[in-house]
């Protein structure tokens, strides 16, 4: 059974109890979508923005030699703000109940990205940012999808989530790789600032976890949970799909 995408964590409109009444279930299913998105707003814009700001990158390009505490503190803001890494996350973990699952599928989407981050940075690995930002919306989408069971009761497929977890951490790390490549960074040190640069994004990742975490925790207790987690996820599908189609006009616009 595939954790993530277990429809029998729904529950269904019979455990509603007798005092739950539709329009309760429709205001906590609202509270729930809106604390959830609000989160997610907050998370995301919290820093600003997801790119590299001017007045950081200026910083980081003056630096020479190892410099763990600018790249830690880089890593972390990068993720912190980084809008669709949040939004996979938080496709990852909206059915996951237990902390053994949860560990798993964030370890895997962790090696992903660290693999493809360092080797991005380190061999110069050229590739387009559109292109790569535009896979991580898709990304977004592909998790939504499964998470409404739609590749089963569409097409009659049950993908490995965890495969898909680790393969689209390989793009969201060579999406943040993009990010750094834009700096003019000094050999000096490389290796041990991109390797401080990752361990700020994983303690980026970490405090963005327990926050998304902790909100689906408090809705996924309420009877609303199980009718609009399908509205949630088709939410966070639509959104995939905004993600991609703006990176694609801006690769096509470019």
């Amino acid at each position: 059974m595939n954790p993530s995408i277990d429809t029998h964590h729904w529950p269904s409109s019979t455990h509603l109890g007798p005092k739950m009444g539709t329009e309760s279930v429709r205001r906590e299913g609202f509270i729930g979508l809106a604390l959830l998105m609000t989160g997610l707003f907050l998370l995301s814009f919290a820093a600003g923005a997801h790119n590299i700001s001017d007045s950081n990158a200026q910083f980081v390009q003056g630096l020479s030699g190892s410099a763990p505490g600018p790249f830690l503190y880089l890593g972390a803001k990068h993720m912190v703000t980084g809008y669709d890494h949040l939004l996979y996350l938080v496709g990852v973990v909206f059915f996951l109940r237990h902390f053994r699952d949860v560990l798993v599928y964030v370890t895997l989407f962790t090696l992903g990205h660290s693999i493809t981050l360092m080797a991005g940075v380190l061999v110069n690995l050229s590739v387009n940012a559109y292109l790569i930002d535009a896979i991580i919306g898709l990304s977004v989408v592909y998790k939504a999808f499964e998470n409404i069971n739609g590749f089963k009761q569409i097409f009659g497929l049950q993908l490995s989530a965890r495969l898909a977890v680790f393969v689209f951490g390989l793009f969201h790390g060579l999406g943040l790789a993009t990010k750094v490549q834009d700096l003019s960074l000094s050999p000096d040190s490389l290796v041990t600032n991109m390797l401080n640069f990752n361990i700020g994004v994983e303690i980026g990742q970490a405090l963005a976890l327990v926050c998304i975490v902790a909100v689906l925790s408090l809705w996924r207790h309420r009877a609303s949970f199980g009718r609009y987690a399908f509205i949630a996820n088709t939410v966070l599908m639509s959104l995939g799909f905004m993600l991609a189609g703006y990176q694609f006009a801006g690769y096509l616009w470019a």
